[in-house]
């Protein structure tokens, strides 16, 4: 087994395939409206969806916004430098709510960044996950903690 993909509803189907493809740089791989359904699913990925997971953006025709609740945390990007990574984003009109730096209760150095939704992307700079908290961040990581 393997993962496929992560699905997110959205409101407006051309402004989040203008975060993920021109400000996080995924490619559209696949779209097709399902008019009986009254619905779109768009396929964004870093990848060909035959070794790579993706994600799966569904715009229900005419639903222009939806409740995130207090469940669901975020998606998670490894990237090769975190602090050019934040100010690309930036300057592609993205919009960066956290800014690089280490987590809390920890040393891998994350950011967060939100799409047009509201739905939160987590950066993780690559080589800095799982490091071994010293004795003073002795605390278990949450997602809340973060």
């Amino acid at each position: 087994m393997r993962m496929l993909h992560t699905m997110l509803r959205v409101g407006n189907l051309q402004e989040s395939l203008k975060f993920y493809c021109d400000v996080l740089g995924m490619k559209l791989l696949r779209q097709k409206d399902y008019p009986d359904g009254k619905f779109t699913l768009a396929f964004v990925g870093y990848g060909d969806e035959s070794d790579h997971t993706v994600i799966e953006l569904t715009y229900n025709w005419g639903v222009e916004r939806y409740d995130l609740g207090n469940a669901y945390g975020h998606i998670a990007l490894g990237v090769d430098d975190i602090y050019t990574t934040c100010e690309e984003i930036k300057a592609r009109g993205g919009k960066v709510v956290r800014e690089p730096g280490p987590m809390k209760h920890g040393s891998t150095v994350i950011a967060f960044v939100e799409d047009p939704n509201g739905y939160k992307v987590e950066l993780i700079q690559l080589g800095t996950q799982g490091s071994a908290p010293t004795s003073s961040e002795s605390q278990p990581e949450t997602v809340a903690s973060k």
